[in-house]
């Protein structure tokens, strides 16, 4: 995995990131390089404590996607970070932008950054409206 597009999601040592939506379709380098990046292995969906950021793996024909944004901020610390990973376009499962926008919104957030991660995956920063990175 590229050490750049590592750099853009901010993680430090020591942070904890929740998982939601991994299955075996995930980008197991990226996972890898996140884990190797904080020193830590990422949580799963039932994680039962505060957490530093959230990456949320959802395709086309998931479960809603404005419902699940906002369960995912339950345990997310203050001014911690939503990384939505959805396939590229072109691909099976591709998520729409303007889908991904909607339900950011109902969700209390709002996209402020999209770029590709690996080879099937787009990565959307979400943040509080408001707040920008």
């Amino acid at each position: 995995m590229d050490a750049g597009i590592i750099d853009r999601f901010g993680f430090e040592r020591g942070m904890v990131i929740q998982e939601f939506g991994y299955d075996d379709d995930a980008d197991e380098s990226l996972r890898a390089a996140i884990e190797d990046l904080t020193g830590e292995d990422l949580v799963d969906e039932d994680f039962g404590d505060v957490t530093d950021a959230v990456l949320v793996w959802f395709r086309d024909g998931d479960d809603d996607l404005a419902d699940l944004l906002m369960d995912v901020q339950s345990l997310l610390d203050d001014g911690g970070g939503v990384w939505l990973l959805t396939p590229k376009a072109g691909t099976t499962g591709h998520v729409l932008p303007g889908d991904v926008q909607e339900a950011s919104s109902l969700a209390g957030l709002h996209a402020t950054s999209t770029f590709v991660v690996g080879e099937g995956w787009s990565c959307t920063q979400l943040a509080e409206k408001g707040r920008s990175k």
